[in-house]
């Protein structure tokens, strides 16, 4: 049987690049989404033409009790979940004193705690299996930080922190858990930064392009491959040499 992969965020730019990328090679794959289900479907029904094990499944990720629903649903439909890739998240630009409590718990309730609640679900079945892979999508930002975005990058860093803890904590289980850390990439959510800042940011990449979201899924896909059996903690940054 084709191990089953979950992709959180999928209805999104990186996400739906991801989601696509296993499905075409023929996992069984979950896309999720919170709030864009016609997106998600649409994305489904699109890759039910090439691979027919491909479902979308609703989760509010935030929410402990959402996620375990998510994952018996994902269970029941296409088996225990093989890999998990943790990309659910979002960007907000703004002073860090301009930042509400309410804005900074919802970025850490999604990117945090929302990959805490997934991997602690998937847990059970990799440990059982002696096998499995979990990635999560980092950002450069959270590895040097960003101005004006405190939160995010603050968060994103909290991702690799977990990263290189529980790889050395699920090593003896068979487990691998890594990070891929993209740079500036061609996505709606980087166009609302405006036409000028992406050209700056352009022009700063030293390979002098701005990456997209299949250059994302490529590494995505290399660490959750048998060629990268070997390789757990670690973090992939996929930026055009942005940063080094």
């Amino acid at each position: 049987m084709n191990p089953t992969v979950l992709v959180t965020g999928a209805s999104g730019g990186i996400g739906s690049a991801i989601a696509t990328r296993f499905a075409r090679e023929g996992y069984r794959v979950a896309i999720h989404y919170n709030h864009h289900r016609e997106k998600a479907e649409q994305l489904v029904q699109k890759l039910r033409n090439q691979n027919p094990l491909v479902i979308a499944v609703q989760a509010d990720i935030s929410n402990e009790q959402q996620v375990k629903n998510m994952m018996k649903e994902v269970t029941q439909q296409l088996g225990g979940i093989n890999i998990l890739i943790n990309n659910a998240g979002f960007a907000q630009q703004k002073l860090f004193t301009d930042i509400t409590s309410d804005e900074w718990k919802k970025m850490f309730d999604v990117h945090v705690n929302g990959a805490f609640y997934c991997i602690q679900a998937v847990l059970p079945w990799m440990i059982h299996n002696k096998k499995g892979k979990i990635i999560n999508i980092s950002s450069m930002w959270g590895q040097v930080g960003a101005s004006c975005e405190v939160h995010y990058s603050a968060a994103k860093a909290a991702l690799i922190g977990m990263t290189k803890a529980l790889a050395k904590e699920l090593g003896l289980s068979g487990i691998q858990v890594n990070c891929v850390s993209p740079g500036v990439i061609e996505t709606k959510m980087n166009h609302m930064l405006g036409v000028d800042v992406l050209e700056e940011l352009k022009e700063e990449t030293p390979l002098n392009k701005l990456g997209t979201p299949d250059d994302i899924a490529n590494a995505v896909y290399f660490l959750a491959s048998d060629q990268a059996d070997f390789i757990t903690g670690q973090v992939l940054a996929s930026n055009g040499g942005y940063i080094i």
